[in-house]
């Protein structure tokens, strides 16, 4: 049984037992979160599609680690004008642990 889920602007597939990093959410370490975004679940040969989201389905997972990403570097230069510019940016993140689908 797998599910495709909506959160932070981006769309996951999750089954039971994954392990994701998303944007950050709210909450502490070791709280649980309930994703209402479900916009596909399949089991078996069951699939069930919403429109645009599955009616009463939702994905419990626990908060395992927040914290930042890697530092992207961001450069622009336009040639031959002296302009450089060199920024950075280090994206917040959460760790999830899908416990179980429910449709």
């Amino acid at each position: 049984m797998y599910a495709i889920i909506r959160t932070g602007g981006k769309q996951y597939q999750v089954a039971a037992g994954d392990r994701l990093k998303v944007e950050k959410l709210e909450g502490e370490v070791g709280s649980t979160v309930e994703l209402q975004d479900v916009l596909l679940v399949v089991n078996g040969d069951n699939v069930s599609v919403g429109r645009p989201l599955v009616e009463g389905a939702k994905v419990s997972a626990t908060i395992v680690e927040q914290g930042r990403q890697k530092k992207i570097i961001v450069f622009k230069k336009k040639r031959r004008k002296g302009y450089q510019v060199k920024r950075g940016h280090r994206q917040f993140y959460t760790a999830l642990n899908i416990d179980t689908i429910t449709a």
